[in-house]
């Protein structure tokens, strides 16, 4: 007889595989092999790489230093150099926007130009008030023309900037030409009036008015190329900035600016400056940046700038080099404390006229050649220090300080003057030319003043008459003239005492 389970035998045998599977399901799980896998898994996602750190990614291009002038991204977030935006298809835009700031019409004209097209400003009821930011080749012309012979009489300008905003920007690669254009940028605050980077900008016949902390003119890299210009810049700043850019001036006046110009010459190529006048505030260097007429600098590479027929008056130092090179021929440099100072680098300058207060041309370090050039109203000629090398000769000198005559015996008791020699100088008798102060200090208004040594009676000395006793006052005397008076009738007179 058999006897049955109430639940059943096959109920207690599923039951059993049931049980047998959730165990075998959970060893699965809880295996050494799972564990190292989840493990791998998060010591994949953590390790650094060290062979990134070993080996950094290379750099496609050369690091350039920081942006030390005005950024604009911090003003304009949405300016972007070098953001082609919208090609514009019209080959010549006349813009009559005078009068009405804020209308956006002379912006809105530089997109509608097609690359390489024309920009035509009119300004009849008053100056455009805008921003040019240029990202196309174009060029632009001022309708009413502009002769920077008539800057006294006639520079109302054309386009004018907002408050604290450039006037015109360049965006990198990009030629822009100007021509008959006045520029005014009355508050700009910390912005320059024309800003390029890596552009090339052409101006021929323009005019600024600036005023603001910054150049008028900043450019990093590329050309800048100006002639017939007038830039009146109230800045502390240089007037213009170059830095690691070509720059080509010809008949270009600055005037108003604290310092003149600051050039970082690129290298490979030659900047040069012809037929320019900057013109200074001759104040003096109490506070701020030191009063520079011409300063050029050193950049990445070794620059040269050469300066030919240039006057520079009105600062406390006229030229200064940095480790670059320098050449000066044919120029004027006055109202100067120091002439021309050499850091560092190279220095030529001749045939050319200084007028300063202190030295004529100092060198802490470097090399320079001073060649046929006058100096006037210096203390000293050249000074040098043993770091720095000087090959200076035929240079001619007038001066109060450095030219006073020491007397010798000729002939018992009487005295003749002469003049000592410098390395590489000497001293001229006479008065200092009054065409040169002309061209020199009196162009900023500054009445004659006759720098050269005048010696009592040395005129009838020079004629054969009379001589000196020991303390160069001049003795009269008629009766032996010429060769005479050093060979007869001396003697132990009052003259001799």
């Amino acid at each position: 007889m058999t006897t049955r389970s109430p639940f059943g035998f096959g109920k207690i045998i599923g039951g059993a595989v049931a049980i047998a599977g959730a165990v075998g399901l959970f060893a699965l799980l809880n295996a050494p092999g799972a564990s190292a896998q989840v493990a791998a898994k998060v010591e994949s996602q953590t390790r650094p790489n060290f062979g990134v750190l070993l080996d950094p990614p290379t750099r496609t291009y050369r690091q350039r230093r920081p942006q030390r002038r005005y950024d604009y991204g911090t003003h304009r977030p949405d300016w972007r150099p070098g953001y082609p935006g919208r090609p514009g298809g019209e080959e010549v835009v006349l813009v009559d926007c005078g009068g009405n700031p804020g209308t956006g019409a002379v912006e809105d004209a530089v997109r509608r130009v097609r690359p390489g097209g024309t920009l035509v400003i009119r300004a009849r009821g008053g100056a455009c008030v805008g921003w040019l930011n240029i990202d196309k080749p174009l060029t632009i012309i001022g309708e009413g023309g502009f002769d920077p012979r008539g800057w006294a009489r006639n520079s109302e300008p054309t386009l004018q900037a907002p408050d604290g905003l450039p006037c015109m920007t360049v965006a990198s690669g990009v030629r822009v030409e100007i021509r008959d254009m006045v520029f005014g940028s009355p508050r700009a605050g910390d912005a320059a009036c024309i800003v390029g980077y890596g552009a090339d900008i052409v101006m021929n016949r323009v005019g600024f008015h600036h005023a603001g902390d910054e150049a008028a003119i900043y450019v990093d890299g590329g050309l800048l190329d100006i002639r017939n210009a007038v830039i009146d810049a109230q800045t502390i700043a240089p007037a213009i900035v170059a830095d690691g850019a070509v720059v080509n001036a010809w008949e270009l006046t600055v005037s108003g600016a604290h310092s003149g110009m600051e050039i970082v010459p690129a290298g490979g190529q030659t900047s040069r400056i012809t037929a320019t006048t900057l013109k200074g505030t001759n104040s003096p260097n109490n506070f701020g940046p030191r009063s520079i007429g011409l300063a050029v600098r050193s950049g990445r590479d070794y620059g040269r700038v050469e300066v030919d027929n240039t006057a520079i008056c009105g600062f406390i130092e006229g030229v200064v080099v940095e480790g670059a090179s320098l050449s000066v021929a044919n120029s004027r440099i006055c109202r100067s404390d120091k002439g021309a100072v050499l850091y560092s680098g190279e220095l030529r300058l001749t045939d050319s006229r200084i007028r300063a207060d202190g030295v004529g041309v100092a060198a802490a370090a470097g090399h320079a050649v001073v060649v046929n050039n006058v100096f006037a109203g210096v203390r000293d000629v050249i000074y040098a220090e043993p770091r720095a090398s000087v090959e200076a000769r035929g240079n001619r000198v007038w001066s109060q300080h450095v030219c006073r005559p020491q007397f010798r015996d000729r002939y018992r008791g009487r005295y003749e003057p002469y003049w000592r020699q410098g390395e590489g100088w000497t001293c001229t008798y006479g008065s200092y030319p009054r065409e040169w102060w002309s061209q020199e200090d009196g162009m900023l208004g500054f009445e004659y003043y006759d720098d050269g040594h005048r010696l009592d009676g040395y005129d009838e000395y020079r004629d054969g008459q009379g001589w000196y006793d020991r303390d160069g006052r001049y003795v009269r005397d008629d009766r032996y003239q010429g060769d005479d008076r050093w060979n007869r009738g001396g003697g132990n007179g009052w003259w001799g005492r």
